[in-house]
């Protein structure tokens, strides 16, 4: 192991080490720490902690993923609703068609009988 990270949520403290050799030497200041293998940034403030990508975006706390977990699914119902729907629709589209196709058979039919050709013009 190469670096050991301990955050306390209740304390909000947190420790860290970094191997040196065969032993692990503590990280003085965590705060604003960058972590040489992972380039990821510990931010402590006052009530929380908050790890910071490469890139300096913030990564997203527990209760942000489960809230973009949340509304991911609820999009994903939609559109399975949606396509549910469509795919309704498309029967019912079906349905009509080949009851037209019927209508127009028997009425084709119905001129033959009469003496009517229907396929001239």
């Amino acid at each position: 192991m190469e670096e050991y990270y301990l955050y306390d949520p209740y304390k909000n403290v947190l420790s860290g080490w970094l191997r040196n050799e065969s032993w692990l030497d503590a990280i003085d200041e965590m705060n604003g720490w960058v972590s040489p293998r992972l380039g990821i940034r510990f931010e402590v403030s006052s009530d929380s902690l908050v790890l910071y990508h490469p890139d300096q975006q913030p990564f997203a706390d527990y209760v942000e993923v489960q809230q973009q977990l949340e509304a991911m699914e609820k999009r994903a119902k939609e559109a399975e609703n949606r396509v549910v729907e469509a795919e309704n629709r498309a029967t019912v589209a079906e349905e009509e068609l080949e009851q037209e196709r019927q209508r127009a058979k028997r009425l084709e039919e119905l001129l033959r009988e009469a003496g009517i050709d229907p396929d001239k013009d």
